[in-house]
């Protein structure tokens, strides 16, 4: 049974961690309604290694191409991050991600005690995912305006992203309505929400592996770590798929409606 609640708990974080419906509230509430906490810390690393795999396979080609290109970075931004040609948009990428991770990265270290104890609230969660319903309910509204992103656009994301550390906001809701409102290509938002999540969830699996070398691996949880990662690793990288198709056929408003609706029924459990 523990096997199985391990399975389904992986399942919920690779979905939720790339659909606009919140990866954290998901994995609280299924944690309640499970009546299942898994492995502690060890858990949470190793299902974010698994969604780590699952960007990692699905953006493999764009990686890689930005890896190759890095000595050139320099270079680049110094003359003024001028786009002439495809290999400088991968650059230009490479940048902006450097850009948007600051925020996150800024506010996990600062305040990693008090984000952790906010997972402690079911309300506060539930209320949270009502807002990110609200803003991906919106997706319908804003019009393709500009060719490509900046820096500014990039911070601005980046800070989208590190408000997203409250569990109930959606991180990719977030990045990608951001990028949205701004004017910026759907698929361009998508793609550059996608490779903005590397350092993040490489970030958070580090610090918290930091904490697992103090804490050894729960004694016969091995089996339900490795499971809950592959079904992370497998359900992300669909989720990845499918979510850049919703998104070329423009219907991202239906998550935001999802979002607001088990927001009003788990309120409506949670009081009545």
């Amino acid at each position: 049974m523990e096997l199985l609640k391990s399975i389904i708990l992986g399942i919920v974080q690779g979905l939720s961690e790339f659909l606009p419906i919140s990866s954290s509230g998901h994995l609280v509430l299924a944690q309640e309604i499970l009546n299942f906490k898994p492995g502690g810390i060890a858990f949470e690393v190793f299902v974010h290694f698994g969604t780590l795999v699952a960007v990692l396979i699905a953006f493999r080609k764009d990686i890689w191409k930005m890896i190759v290109l890095l000595p050139g970075l320099p270079r680049f931004v110094v003359g003024g991050i001028r786009i002439k040609n495809p290999d400088d948009e991968f650059r230009a990428l490479t940048f902006f991600i450097i850009i948007g991770s600051i925020p996150a990265a800024f506010i996990g270290i600062l305040f990693k005690s008090q984000i952790e104890n906010l997972f402690e609230s079911p309300l506060l969660v539930l209320v949270a995912l009502f807002f990110t319903g609200v803003i991906v309910w919106s997706s319908k509204y804003p019009k393709e305006t500009q060719p490509f992103m900046n820096s500014i656009h990039a911070f601005l994301i980046g800070i989208a992203q590190a408000f997203a550390i409250i569990p109930g906001i959606s991180r990719s809701g977030s990045t990608i309505l951001m990028a949205l409102w701004m004017g910026i290509n759907r698929e361009t938002a998508a793609r550059f929400s996608f490779l903005l999540s590397v350092p993040v969830i490489f970030g958070a699996s580090l610090i918290k592996f930091k904490d697992l070398i103090e804490t050894p691996l729960p004694a016969g949880q091995t089996v339900e770590l490795i499971a809950a990662t592959i079904a992370a690793a497998v359900s992300g990288y669909l989720a990845i798929i499918w979510l850049l198709d919703v998104i070329r056929k423009q219907k991202l408003e239906w998550f935001g409606i999802y979002c607001i609706a088990v927001s009003i029924a788990g309120l409506i459990i949670l009081y009545f």
